[in-house]
């Protein structure tokens, strides 16, 4: 089953990595993300961690072809 991700989601971590690219993640948005993550997964009815891994691996090796 894929996991769903929202655009409020990919754009929290997005913000969150670019923060972290230049060294400047906070951790206001670190807590975010994470809540962010934690809400959603339980939303879902889906892993926490499987959402978190989704959404990294969208965010930062996206797929061309999407």
């Amino acid at each position: 089953m894929a996991i769903e991700l929202t655009d409020e989601l990919i754009e929290l971590e997005r913000r969150a990595w670019v923060e972290q690219q230049a060294g400047a993640l906070t951790v206001d948005t670190a807590v975010a993300v994470q809540a962010a993550i934690t809400a959603h997964a339980e939303a879902t009815k889906q892993g926490r961690m499987a959402v978190e891994m989704a959404l990294k691996k969208h965010v930062r090796h996206p797929d061309p072809d999407e």
